[in-house]
């Protein structure tokens, strides 16, 4: 039977405990209290995204308004503006999803 080196053990705990650290803060979770965490050029991608999607969301949602009231009788620009919002909200799913599914596989790597 093989006789374990506590030396070696030790070492390489100290190396997983680094690791845990090093991702910890670069996940935005890491010991440091007082470190700002800045929006990075991908999260305000995402983020801008996200509000002309809504914008979008908004606007078919008024001219919907406005034609089911009576004051605008158009309705092929409101059904546009409404295929526009559904492209657009299904395209963020899409998104969501791949994002997901990305996040998952590289969670699930071993370590």
């Amino acid at each position: 039977m093989s006789t374990i080196d506590q030396s070696r053990l030790l070492q390489m705990r100290t190396q997983i405990l680094n690791q845990n650290g090093a991702l910890q803060r670069a996940a935005g979770r890491g010991l440091d209290t007082d470190s700002t965490v800045t929006a990075t050029p991908f999260a305000q991608t995402i983020s801008d995204a996200l509000h002309a999607v809504n914008a979008q969301q908004g606007k078919a949602t008024e001219l919907s308004a406005a034609y089911e009231r009576g004051d605008t009788h158009d309705i092929v620009t409101v059904m546009v503006e409404r295929q526009k919002a559904s492209i657009g909200f299904e395209a963020t799913l899409q998104v969501r999803n791949k994002l997901l599914s990305a996040y998952r596989d590289i969670m699930n790597m071993p370590v």
